[in-house]
């Protein structure tokens, strides 16, 4: 399973306002100004996160968006399932050899347990302590 940019970016805009959770609005300039990002892409992005309800928007001069629960409460996989649709690391069909199902499915829910066991706070609080798990397999 390969996450797009709409899924990368998305997260993005979540760490940011989950970052300034209770300090008001953040409009969606500011975040594409810090990240160096389309203004125009993110403003298509925040659509789908505000009609599911991960996001409010406030209206007015000093307007923006500020999440719609805290941080804690908002797991990555719920603005991956927003933003790139059911996880799943393949298409297979009820014709799909059992064997090769039982591997996609084991997939999909590693998928989804690391996602949901991770939260926006997680993320903006998270240190990196000079792990190096980089690795690259070749097949």
């Amino acid at each position: 399973m390969k996450i797009s940019t709409k899924g990368r970016y998305g997260l993005t805009i979540m760490m940011e306002l989950a970052t300034r959770y209770g300090e008001g609005p953040v409009s969606l300039k500011s975040i594409a100004q810090r990240h160096d990002l389309s203004e125009h892409y993110l403003e298509q992005l925040i659509s789908p996160l505000r009609n599911s309800g991960l996001v409010k928007s406030i209206r007015g001069a000093y307007g923006g968006y500020i999440l719609s629960k805290p941080p804690q409460e908002i797991t990555s996989g719920d603005i991956i399932r927003v933003l790139e649709g059911p996880i799943s690391p393949v298409e297979f069909t009820e014709e799909e050899d059992p064997a090769k199902r039982y591997l996609w499915l084991r997939i999909r829910d590693s998928i989804s347990s690391v996602l949901e066991s991770i939260t926006l706070y997680d993320l903006i609080t998270y240190k990196d302590e000079g792990r190096s798990d980089s690795y690259m397999f070749y097949i």
